[in-house]
């Protein structure tokens, strides 16, 4: 099957997008595995990378090591996954922001072409985003927001982790949907954001709920509204759409290798996957941290990564926005 590893991209996703092709997983590896990710540890990207190790590690019999090399909105464990040969030992936890915004982005200078030195493996999960104020803030709902920016344009601000972050973009297509003037406050992360927030600093903030699940149990933050229509089982709330037709932003956490990964190496990771989908414990883990279980093969994440591309450069060419 190795003679396999000379297709093209294209070719290579489509002959695994099919169940087929989990069920020939000849191949598995001879020595302990790693999953790279681009982010500090405690962060959603963090877990999701080492519940992917956990399921490799069950599934093929060896150990599984995560390793954070953080910077460059996780270009830095990218390029390292990128170049890491084709043995099928090394895969990259890649979240939606590194592999369709990061590409898009002007001024953004890269060490890595993600679109073309990556290839997907499997998707993890989904990430419902959600509208987040503070509990004590004066606006009640999405209503109440778009009234006092209609009637205040410019004084309302939002939260981002960063300026080409999926907040930052979130926010933008707001403004540009529901015809308000909003400012954006750019942090570096989440975490600053959400401390500014609750000090009274920032109005609000569209992110993942796995960043602000604890938060929002603990009652320091209430959720205004849900980014897109599916939502979450365990953080109800009004669709944005009801209010603001036509918005829609939902992220994912996914896995991703090397170009030069043997096929039926990326067959066996997506089969690891799909195969710790199935128990409760680590679904729940997912359910709990504000992320919904969801396994997709390689060719229907690269369809879905190709949407995001077209929707996000859309978006940043209409915004003017810049790396800095």
């Amino acid at each position: 099957m190795r003679r396999m590893a000379w297709l093209p991209p294209l070719a290579l996703l489509l002959s695994l997008g099919l169940p087929g092709a989990l069920r020939a997983q000849t191949w598995t590896p001879d020595r302990p595995v790693r999953v790279l990710v681009g982010f500090p540890a405690g962060g959603t990207g963090d877990l999701t990378a080492r519940l992917i190790a956990e399921m490799a590690a069950a599934a093929f019999g060896q150990n599984a090591v995560v390793e954070n090399r953080t910077g460059a909105n996780g270009a830095i464990a990218a390029e390292a996954v990128a170049r890491s040969g084709s043995d099928g030992l090394t895969v990259l936890q890649c979240p939606m922001g590194t592999m369709t915004i990061a590409p898009n982005l002007p001024g953004q200078r890269l060490p890595v072409d993600v679109v073309t030195e990556l290839v997907p493996v499997a998707n993890l999960a989904l990430s419902t985003y959600g509208l987040v104020v503070a509990a004590g803030h004066r606006i009640q709902d999405v209503a109440g927001l778009l009234a006092e920016a209609r009637a205040r344009p410019g004084a309302l601000t939002f939260a981002s982790a960063g300026i080409g972050s999926a907040q930052h973009l979130s926010g933008e297509l707001l403004k540009r949907l529901a015809g308000i003037d909003i400012v954006h406050v750019p942090y570096r992360g989440g975490a600053p954001a959400i401390v500014d927030m609750l000090g009274g600093r920032v109005d609000f903030f569209i992110t993942n709920l796995g960043d602000v699940a604890g938060p929002l149990r603990d009652g320091a933050l209430r959720l205004l509204a849900v980014a897109d229509d599916t939502g979450h089982p365990n953080f109800p709330a009004p669709k944005l759409s009801a209010s603001v037709p036509g918005f829609s932003i939902a992220g994912w956490f996914a896995a991703c290798a090397p170009r030069t990964m043997p096929p039926e190496a990326i067959a066996a990771w997506a089969g690891a996957i799909r195969a710790g989908l199935d128990r409760p414990e680590w679904r729940k883990r997912l359910l709990d941290n504000g992320l919904t279980p969801n396994f997709e093969p390689p060719a229907t994440l690269a369809a879905r990564m190709e949407a995001n591309r077209d929707q996000f450069r859309e978006l940043i060419q209409g915004a003017g926005i810049r790396a800095e």
